[in-house]
């Protein structure tokens, strides 16, 4: 291991829990309730540009998303790369947008190109030497030591619990930081992840709820992700609210005190997570003094 991980934690709690996040919106709320480290999710990315999350999402889109993942929250934020888009030296290239865009890390997995999400039927793996080169490969191009190489494996759907025990010390022994078994379903699932990979000391992530973030955390846990934490509130919550707009012709009650405002409460409560308050401090530093001439 390059020590990447350690160094990035460096000051702050060993475990940690990141909400997906998918636009500047989602970012900024997270940041506001507490969040100190996010997770800016490919199905997520995907779905914000109507697209389901079946690699068709682009290396530029997807960077482009860090980018305002980052400048939103000002945050570290642990970044989707999907496959890396394409062979190892695609990897390299992907790897220095997302350093340019402020990721402080990344993961790659070893599905076949075009990717399906982790818990999509039809996966495909390659062969555990290729991604590992690729693993190599996104370690020589990060020009930063403290950038964090995090691999993902999908082969759980695809050969089992005995083939993701070799990968994931395959991928280690390339370079990665930290390892991800992917397509965790049930709590058999997360046992023998815990089992196999986590108890013998390995660096690993949990993509999923099936438990929380302390039980994640006294398992042995180094990351918990929760990918649709933010996509699927918005998703039932736009729903509900569109249905409500086509059946009525109005707003639902709830969006109608938010936009006329209630009590003091209201239209404030997104503007200022935006940061509306800061610009008119800015508008007021910079105002020129007609009087002055």
């Amino acid at each position: 291991m390059t020590g990447a991980w350690d160094d990035w934690l460096a000051g702050r709690r060993q475990f940690v829990l990141a909400p997906g996040v998918y636009d500047g919106l989602s970012a900024k709320i997270a940041r506001a309730i507490g969040f100190d480290v996010l997770y800016m999710t490919g199905f997520g990315t995907a779905a914000s540009m109507g697209l389901p999350d079946v690699g068709l999402a682009t290396l530029t889109e997807m960077a482009t998303s860090v980018g305002r993942v980052v400048e939103a929250s000002g945050l570290p934020v642990i970044a989707d790369a999907d496959t890396g888009y394409g062979n190892a030296l695609n990897v390299q290239r992907t790897v220095r947008a997302y350093e340019r865009a402020g990721a402080a890390a990344l993961h790659l997995e070893d599905q076949v190109f075009p990717k399906k999400c982790g818990f999509f039927a039809g996966k495909r793996v390659i062969p555990a030497a290729e991604h590992a080169q690729k693993i190599r490969a996104a370690c020589d191009a990060r020009s930063s030591d403290q950038f964090v190489i995090i691999a993902r494996t999908d082969a759980l759907a695809v050969h089992g619990w005995n083939d993701v025990v070799d990968r994931v010390h395959a991928y280690l022994q390339a370079g990665a930081d930290v390892v991800f078994v992917d397509g965790i379903r049930t709590r058999e699932d997360l046992d023998s992840y815990v089992s196999r990979v986590v108890a013998p000391g390995l660096p690993a992530l949990y993509n999923g709820a099936l438990i929380g973030a302390d039980e994640a955390d006294r398992l042995g846990f180094r990351i918990q992700i929760l990918a649709g934490a933010a996509l699927f509130a918005a998703y039932s919550g736009i729903y509900q609210a569109l249905t409500g707009v086509r059946e009525t012709g109005s707003y639902p009650a709830d969006a109608a005190i938010l936009v006329e405002g209630a009590g003091g409460a209201g239209l404030p409560a997104i503007t200022d997570v935006l940061g509306l308050p800061d610009v008119y401090g800015l508008e007021r530093r910079y105002q020129v003094d007609s009087a002055a001439g």
